[in-house]
């Protein structure tokens, strides 16, 4: 049996094992996907001893991205840029990294938005963590004409600057508001927003009203943002739609078979975390 899991801290919020597990029981495969938490301090340790402990990859979410970068082997040249990691295999002996939250937002993007097209657009990013810098290096190989980015830490900004170049615009983090005019896209990569934590608040009435709202937070399934912005007839891109995109090529470089995100799986998740959800 081939085992593989995602690692975190804490972990027990994860949906992925929903996910992998509903691929592995579609495409019979003799696997099994769970949850295994790892406090900062043993993260080194736990990639180190991956295969030792019997799984051939994980998934590595919050607050492990970054410092899962320095114990792996980056996988490909967008990961080394990126300097974050969310999926994690074993080749030939050794432990590989690489980051699938770009693509995942951006073919959920697609998927959400159809005909959308960020080239020579603007965006506006909000926070400047670990999933910002997968989505901000995303929309600059889209072809991004500027992303500003909005964080309560300028520090944090000018790490995507360093890494992107002018094209990361830093924008003061009480000036958000204002920062929406003549913004094609609009994202939140904060927690704020997700369930039990503090309510994003912005105001988009500077926002155009062929804009595109997304938001990374998949708990609740439709965040404050998100209503507001569909309530005044923007397209929304939501979070779940990322995760399950997100989970593809993992699935894929340890499982050997590339999975179909359907709204079969889309129902199952949303009911695991809104069972009055309905289509």
């Amino acid at each position: 049996m081939r085992r593989a899991c995602v690692i975190g801290w804490p972990v027990n919020h994860s949906r992925s094992p929903l996910i992998h597990n509903y691929w592995l029981e579609l495409h019979a495969i003799d696997g099994d996907y769970g949850r295994v938490a790892v406090a900062p301090g043993a993260l080194r340790d736990f990639l180190g001893k991956l295969e030792d402990n019997g799984f051939i990859g994980c998934n590595v979410t919050l607050p492990h991205k970054e410092a899962a970068f320095a114990c792996v082997k980056a996988a490909d040249e967008a990961t080394k840029r990126l300097g974050v990691v969310n999926t994690v295999f074993r080749r030939d002996g050794k432990t590989f990294g690489t980051t699938t939250d770009g693509e995942g937002f951006m073919t959920n993007l697609a998927a959400s938005s159809a005909g959308l097209s960020i080239r020579n657009e603007r965006a506006v990013l909000l926070g400047a963590g670990g999933a910002a810098m997968a989505i901000a290096g995303a929309l600059a190989d889209a072809g991004a004409a500027e992303i500003a980015v909005a964080n309560r830490t300028a520090e944090r900004v000018e790490i995507l600057r360093h890494k992107f170049g002018a094209t990361i615009v830093p924008v003061d983090w009480q000036a958000k508001d204002g920062a929406l005019s003549e913004c094609h896209l609009l994202v939140n990569t904060t927690i704020l927003g997700m369930k039990g934590q503090p309510p994003l608040d912005i105001d988009l009435s500077h926002l155009a009203a062929d804009a595109v709202v997304a938001d990374i937070v998949y708990t609740p399934l439709e965040t404050g943002l998100l209503k507001a912005a569909r309530t005044r007839g923007n397209r929304t891109a939501g979070g779940l739609g990322m995760l399950l995109h997100q989970a593809v090529r993992g699935f894929e470089l340890w499982f050997g078979v590339r999975p179909a995100v359907t709204s079969e799986l889309y129902a199952l998740v949303a009911r695991d975390i809104d069972p009055e959800w309905q289509p």
